[in-house]
């Protein structure tokens, strides 16, 4: 595999860089951080859209084709119309050499339960920290693959990055011990925070279980109204890449707030709290944790 330095700047002039393309905002931040000035990162789905079903630009698929280095997450995330898989054909990035990497290479996945998607995988991975840790770590062995000359500079912007996530990760662990069990109740739209709850002992609730499904579909609605209610849940909550109005409608039959926005499929944009996976994580946890105690009984 040739070392990846194909890189061009606005004129077109080679950078030296490693060219690398991830399919969404998430991974470009952990790229990101364990390629520093080494890496050209681009990321294919738009910040607050959603990867589970996406149409590339002619600019993705170029870059695509262009890359020393494509990263996706895998786990049924990117399967929606075989968007993904039609891509890397469409770029030649086939077969077992070609330097394609899945980021969730070693998560334990977790599976969906509804009628017509029981067996699949759940590819919300990221949301327990832990595998944010694993992302960081395949990133790393990756780039040291494509370009193995800096080899010490990946893995030490990859130990000073990993150090800042286990710390999250075990305020994380702390932040909802002082809820009472039975009232530790995350609702939201999408249930992506499978793995979250199971890393962080909280239930999670939810409208529809994935994106990729009908959203909002009446006997959905009714499904979670019906937890709502027998669990005396208190307070609702919101994704930024998710149409609020289901939530919405939820809320008015209800009575019940919605307390906050939650970041779950992409990053925040530039400027907004949860602009980087840390940021993300620390404001879903943040938010949760505040919420649910302000409605705590």
């Amino acid at each position: 595999m040739l070392v990846g330095c194909s890189g061009k700047d606005v004129t077109g002039n080679n950078t030296g860089k490693v060219e690398v393309v991830t399919t969404y905002s998430i991974l470009y931040d952990i790229v990101k951080n364990v390629g520093g000035d080494l890496v050209e990162v681009h990321s294919m789905v738009p910040i607050g859209a959603n990867p589970h079903e996406f149409d590339p630009l002619p600019e993705d698929v170029k870059k695509t084709a262009d890359a020393d280095v494509v990263f996706y997450n895998g786990l049924n995330l990117e399967a929606g119309n075989s968007w993904f898989e039609k891509l890397l054909g469409t770029t030649g990035k086939t077969g077992e050499d070609a330097p394609v990497f899945r980021l969730s290479e070693g998560v334990e996945p977790k599976y969906l339960t509804t009628e017509g998607n029981e067996g699949q995988e759940d590819p919300h991975a990221w949301l327990n920290i832990a595998n944010g840790i694993k992302y960081t770590k395949n990133a790393r062995d990756a780039l040291i693959q494509v370009d193995p000359d800096n080899k010490a500079v990946y893995e030490e912007n990859a130990e000073k990055y990993i150090i800042e996530l286990e710390s999250l990760h075990e305020k994380a662990k702390q932040a909802f011990n002082d809820i009472p069990e039975e009232e530790r109740y995350l609702v939201t739209s999408e249930g992506a925070f499978k793995y979250f709850s199971d890393a962080y002992h909280i239930k999670a609730g939810y409208i529809w279980e994935i994106n990729a499904e009908n959203q909002g579909a009446p006997d959905q609605i009714r499904q979670v109204i019906d937890l709502i209610n027998e669990k005396n849940i208190d307070v609702l909550f919101v994704e930024t890449s998710i149409d609020p109005r289901s939530m919405e409608t939820v809320s008015r039959e209800t009575g019940v707030p919605i307390g906050g926005e939650l970041y779950t499929d992409s990053l925040g944009k530039p400027g907004q709290e949860g602009e980087t996976y840390i940021d993300m994580m620390k404001w879903n946890i943040k938010t949760i944790a505040e919420q649910l105690k302000k409605y705590s009984n």
